[in-house]
């Protein structure tokens, strides 16, 4: 028995020692046991009870942050009055170009960058042309659009070199910069070599027949002159017919082509030589002849038909017909009488 009783004191003793062992109270729990349980006890579980609006107000605080972060750039000493200005200026930047004032500008001045080129030395001061001659160096900058609101660095030399090829009588074209402020332009001219008329109006074509130009001054007006379809890709006969005319050549004011097989040749008092379709240089032979024989084209004629070989018809004018007619009636009558 007492065996058992120090059994049961031992462990008396050892578990008092361990959970602190107090009086218990009925209907109460000690705390001392309340508390080694919960200590014990395994840690619950977390409850995400924020996970749903952590974004959100993660978001909210990042955007709050930033703003509060401009808030607090424009309370640094100048950036608001830099800001303050730059609002001010882009509205009234707004306000001129609403009202036409930049049109106005770019129309005086050119662009801004070309402004800013032209101050930071870079202006067109010298244009060098080269290779015209018929064309003035005004036609050729006002067709290149080249002007003093150009820059050297912003200027296309590829798009100054198509507008200048766009001119009829250029042929070819070479657009050069040369830094700081000289552009040079080399062209090649289209030669004109006669005036081509169709349907009443005027063209001035190469040695090829190529139309290069209308006629809209007097530069040309001294150039052979053709008329009719087709007469402008016969131009190389023509002229070799003026050659063979010699020095009828210079009284010879138009050529024109008859239904695309021979010429008529316009003589400058008003006389109409008709060629023949074969051997037209032949026919201008004998006209050479008749002229100096017996100046043929100075008399009241209308025209002279040289169609048909070794054979010349004459007709006379109206004024030179009656007078004919009043010279020959008393020959008539007098043949009648008898």
């Amino acid at each position: 028995m007492d065996g058992g009783r120090r059994i049961l004191r031992s462990l008396r003793e050892s578990f008092s020692a361990r959970h602190s062992l107090v009086p218990i109270v009925p209907g109460e729990v000690p705390y001392a046991l309340a508390a080694a349980a919960v200590a014990t006890a395994p840690p619950p579980a977390a409850v995400p009870v924020a996970a749903a609006v952590a974004p959100r107000a993660s978001a909210r605080r990042t955007r709050g942050e930033r703003l509060l972060s401009r808030l607090a750039l424009l309370g640094r000493p100048g950036v608001g009055a830099l800001a303050t200005l730059a609002l001010f200026a882009a509205i009234g930047a707004a306000g001129f170009v609403e009202n036409g004032g930049y049109a106005a500008l770019v129309a005086s001045e050119g662009e801004l960058y070309d402004i800013a080129a032209r101050a930071a030395g870079f202006p067109i001061s010298a244009v060098t042309i080269t290779g015209q001659s018929r064309l003035t160096e005004r036609e050729l900058l006002d067709a290149a659009g080249v002007g003093p609101r150009n820059s050297l660095p912003f200027l296309d030399a590829t798009a100054v070199r198509d507008r200048l090829m766009q001119v009829p009588l250029v042929k070819t074209a070479r657009v050069m910069k040369l830094y700081p402020d000289r552009l040079v332009v080399a062209i090649e001219e289209r030669q004109p070599s006669a005036l081509w008329q169709r349907d009443g109006r005027v063209a001035v074509i190469s040695e090829d027949g190529v139309p290069i130009d209308e006629l809209r001054d007097q530069r040309y007006l001294g150039l052979p002159f053709v008329v009719g379809e087709g007469a402008q890709k016969r131009l190389l006969e023509f002229l070799m017919l003026m050659t063979k005319a010699g020095d009828l050549a210079h009284r010879i004011k138009a050529g024109v082509l008859v239904a695309g097989r021979r010429w008529n040749f316009e003589v400058t008092n008003g006389v109409t030589v008709k060629l023949p379709e074969i051997d037209p240089s032949g026919a201008l032979e004998t006209l050479a002849r008749l002229q100096r024989e017996a100046r043929i084209l100075d008399k009241d004629v209308m025209f002279i038909d040289l169609r048909i070989p070794d054979r010349v018809s004459v007709r006379l004018t109206e004024e030179a017909a009656a007078a004919r007619e009043a010279q020959l009636a008393p020959r008539k009558s007098t043949k009648s009488g008898g």
